[in-house]
């Protein structure tokens, strides 16, 4: 087990890296091309990865999400997704591990030239001064860098004196203005502006061109139509806006205030076209030409739309009397009201028993303050008699006309009468079950019946429909599938809308919603192994109502115990020796009048998955041209919780295949918690990618799979991170990057890789190994040739990684010690001296001697050890010196650091810890021809 480390890697089309600037690391891309990061990882169990990003600008959320897996990808990268990216990684072991990339989103748009009379906005008569400014623009990243041209001439300051070209401080260098004093002939002419970022990630410059004649001059426009316009709905309107002025010609855009363009829009040239116009589409519509000369010119005009809706009344009595009724010989007041646009065409005009009503002194006719209560009109009835009992009509209507009136019918006679509301007994409490359909209802009575108004009356919280209230026009609230947070008391409310403007009267209702009891767990998985015990336990959360809760345990179909709850809220079942048969699903159900909740345990004994160990160092080795072989490592989940395991059952196939391959590894002994364990595969086919499924399996039988991909090719990006937190690194030049040693520039030749299989057959006899450390032929090693044209003292260095050495304690770094080895090869005559210097981060200048041989070493490979303490992260460096003739080449191979000391050389270099060894064993793929074996088993 290790916790988490982690390291943010590169791949996609990245324009420049900077590994170190100003403390972090700054991955530069262009726009619209892939952005590609890998996170990569040590620890085991394998941590879970997930990528975070902070806002590059405010609008960016990283799509709202975050992304688990190693590879963040992101294809056509916009300049809004640069910003810094966090690659997290945890497994529950210590700290989670974070490491943190910028991404810097390179860009540059096409310029623009702006023409300007002085820097500030432009006068109406452009040429009233004699001065102009050439304004270029281009949003850019980096900053642009701008140069000008007239005609085929390059634009310098102090070229010309009638030209001045700077930068204003206000514009922090992302603006370049050009300045004409004194406008002469040979100014008027064709000036091009050419924006550049010094053609970085690749972009080129781009240029914009402006011809200044003396017929140039701003933007000026009129609408043809007028403002406001007012119109009704479903006709169809068009604005004109045409040009009165500007060379070069303007161009014509029509924008909204409020939103965009209604979809319908019909746009040609100057002219928009709206068929149909409807309410949403109102607004205030503007016409801009634009020739980047002065000032955009605009023009806008108003589109009211005309409508009438919501046509609503009250009756308010005499207001000097305590008395909401109506009398005779009181005062009423009816009031009648509706949304009107626009406003100021709103008529009314009122009718007694369908007959014109005038106003009078005692029928007084008046209009609301618009500002008090708009679209409102009174009727005063003074000294009220017998003969004005009636229906009294209110219609409003446009002065436009092509609008429907709206009438509103008003009864005035001795059964008008103030509301009251009333509940029916049966109706509260109202009891019902989560999920129903339910109506609330409140009893109205009194004419003219008002509209009824629902609120909460326990709680300031939204009704079901999410409004603080809903209204009703017959008392009745109905709501769909009620859940249990709707319990509670509901008020009822009468409105002054259709009805009397008096105190409101309200009456209240109870709702009871039940349901069924909520329990926990809902679900357990319970892994034991025969013959032991096991207690389930279910227990009650919530439930109304809570009495006479009843449960029973079921295994299967099969009852196995009922009871009732008393005092207590959960109820247990114990199995005191699991044998085959008692392996299965238990439910537990908690019963009331409302429904069920239940328990359900899983009792199995399947054993947990194991998992597979990720940071093997150099899992891959090959030792022939066509075939590799691939260390798979593992650890078993908790051992102890169920039987112990037997065997485990190992499937392999090619990736994108069906079929799988199977064997079983045979199990001696306990599997102790933590152990790893190892399984060599070998005749596996390069470069092919494998899927491999490992299965425990106990007395019960097949316990959980892991699944995982072996590649033949590590990524060049693993090879990066070299973190000794692990322990040790090996590496024998056998992949095409060299385990990312590289060459140092400034020596006087390389080092070369090589085997024997495949070396010139005009190689120089006499010196140079016969074989790579291991003897095969196939293998490879690193060598200096010192053929000519090499000349005796010249030097080959050889540079390895940085491996980076993490402190053991948050105080500071540590001296561990590491055991640095090698084999070298230094056979012939004229062999020169091969050196090894140890290169510590921060001191590129100080190279640390480490080891050193000169001579004849003979026809064999030799081991050097040396122990090392880098106080913090370092590189190796290997120098080999030409000796006096051709007969001088050195070899190195199989070079590793190892945590800890290095061992005596009486003992062997490499003592693993071995256990059993696995039965060797052959499976053939036909017809693949692949074949999977079992090397060796080591636990």
């Amino acid at each position: 087990a290790a916790p988490p480390t982690v390291r943010i890697v590169h791949a996609g089309l990245a324009c420049n890296i900077e590994e170190e600037r100003y403390s972090e690391r700054v991955y530069t891309i262009r726009e619209g091309e892939t952005l590609e990061l890998t996170c990569l990882v040590t620890g085991h169990p394998r941590p879970q990865i997930r990528w975070t990003k902070t806002a590059g600008s405010a609008s960016d959320r990283f799509q709202d999400s975050s992304v688990f897996n190693e590879t963040l990808r992101i294809t056509n990268i916009q300049r809004h997704q640069g910003g810094r990216y966090y690659c997290k990684a945890e497994n529950g072991l210590g700290s989670p591990a974070i490491k943190s990339i910028r991404v810097d989103v390179y860009y540059l748009d096409d310029p623009v030239v702006t023409v300007h009379q002085s820097i500030g906005e432009a006068k109406e008569q452009f040429y009233y001064e004699r001065t102009v400014f050439l304004r270029c623009v281009a949003n850019s990243n980096p900053p642009v860098r701008y140069s000008w041209r007239r005609g085929q001439e390059v634009l310098l300051q102090g070229s010309d004196k009638g030209v001045e070209i700077y930068e204003p401080f206000f514009t922090q260098g992302e603006t370049k203005i050009l300045k004409l004093k004194n406008l002469r002939p040979q100014d008027y002419a064709n000036y091009s502006c050419i924006a550049s970022v010094r053609n970085v990630c690749s972009i080129p410059d781009k240029m914009v061109s402006f011809r200044l004649s003396n017929k140039t001059a701003s933007p000026s426009i009129k609408l043809l139509v007028d403002d406001p316009i007012v119109v009704n709905p479903g006709e169809a309107i068009t604005l004109v806006c045409v040009t009165t002025g500007g060379e070069p010609a303007p161009s014509l855009t029509w924008v909204r205030s409020l939103g965009v363009l209604p979809d319908k829009t019909v746009l040609n040239g100057g002219t928009l076209t709206i068929p149909a116009i409807a309410s949403e589409d109102a607004g205030t519509y503007s016409c801009i030409a634009n020739n980047n000369v002065g000032n955009p010119a605009k023009k806008s005009t108003n589109i009211i739309v005309r409508a009438l809706k919501k046509g609503r009344f009250w009756i308010t009595p005499d207001p000097y009397h305590k008395d909401d009724n109506i009398q005779i010989g009181r005062e009423v007041k009816i009031s009648c009201q509706v949304e009107a646009v626009p406003s100021e065409e709103l008529t009314f005009s009122w009718f007694k028993n369908g007959r014109p009503l005038r106003s009078s002194e005692r029928m007084v006719i008046t209009q609301t303050d618009p500002d008090v209560s708009p679209g409102t009109t009174n009727l005063d009835i003074i000294d009220l008699k017998f003969t004005d009992f009636g229906t009294y009509t209110c219609v409003a209507s446009l002065k436009g006309g092509g609008i429907s009136d709206i009438s509103i019918d008003v009864n005035i006679s001795s059964s008008t009468v103030p509301p009251n509301l009333t509940v029916p007994q049966e109706k509260s409490p109202l009891v019902a079950r989560e999920g129903d359909t339910i109506e609330l209802q409140c009893q109205v009575t009194g004419k003219p019946k008002p509209i009824i108004l629902w609120s909460r009356a326990d709680k300031e919280v939204a009704m079901p429909d999410g409004s603080m209230q809903s209204e009703s026009y017959d008392g009745t609230l109905r709501v769909v599938n009620v859940s249990r947070d709707m319990t509670g008391m509901y008020r009822c409310q009468t409105s002054q809308y259709n009805g009397f403007n008096v105190k409101p009267r309200e009456a209240l209702v109870q709702l009871i919603v039940q349901y069924p009891p909520a329990v926990e767990p809902p679900f357990l998985e319970i892994r034991q192994g025969q013959g032991r015990g096991v207690t389930m336990s279910c227990r009650v959360l919530r439930a109304y109502p809570t009495r006479v809760l009843t449960y029973e345990w079921r295994l299967g179909g099969k009852l196995l115990r009922t009871g009732q709850f008393d005092v207590q809220d959960s109820t247990e079942y114990t199995v005191s020796s699991l044998a085959r048969d008692t392996y299965g699903l238990y439910n537990c159900n908690i019963i009331n009048e409302a429904g069920a909740g239940r328990c359900s345990f899983l009792v199995t004994g399947k054993a947990y998955a194991p998992e597979f160990y990720y940071d093997t160092y150099n899992p891959l080795w090959q030792n022939r041209p066509r075939v590799y072989s691939y260390s798979l490592q593992w650890t078993q989940m908790n051992p102890g919780a169920v039987d112990r395991i037997l065997a485990y059952r190992l499937g392999i196939r090619q990736a994108g295949q069906q079929r799988w391959w199977e064997q079983e590894i045979t199990v001696n002994g306990n599997i102790q918690r933590g152990e790893l364990i190892t399984y060599n595969l070998t005749e596996l086919i390069k470069p092919e990618a494998y899927e491999v499924r490992l299965t425990p399996i106990t007395r019960f039988g097949e316990g959980d799979s892991t699944i995982r991909v072996i590649k033949y090719s590590v990524s060049v990006t693993e090879f990066m991170f070299f973190t000794l937190l692990a322990g040790e690194f090996h590496c024998g030049f056998e992949d095409g990057n060299i385990c990312l040693f590289t060459q140092d520039d400034t020596d006087n030749f390389d080092w070369t890789k090589q085997s024997t299989a495949t070396r010139d057959t005009k190689y120089t006899p006499n010196t140079g190994p016969n074989a790579d450390r291991t003897g095969s032929k196939e293998g490879f090693y690193m060598y200096i040739e010192t053929s000519r044209p090499r000349l005796e003292g010249e030097k080959a260095r050889l540079v390895s990684p940085v491996f980076s050495v993490a402190p053991k304690n948050p105080y500071g770094a540590t001296n561990t010690a590491y055991c640095f080895s090698f084999y070298y090869h230094m056979y012939g005559q004229h062999i020169g001296s091969l050196n090894v210097y140890l290169r510590l981060k921060g001191q590129t200048a100080i190279e640390n001697p480490l080891w050193s041989s000169s001579g004849n070493k003979g026809q064999h490979w030799n081991q050097a050890r040396v122990n090392i303490n880098p106080p913090t992260s370092f590189q190796l460096i290997f120098e080999g010196i030409r000796g006096p003739g051709i007969e001088g080449d050195i070899a190195i191979d199989d070079v590793s650091i190892v945590e800890g000391e290095c061992m005596k050389s009486d003992q062997p270099a490499n003592n693993l810890r071995s256990g059993a060894v696995g039965t060797l064993a052959h499976i053939r793929l036909i017809p693949l021809l692949i074949l999977l074996s079992v090397l060796s088993h080591q636990r």
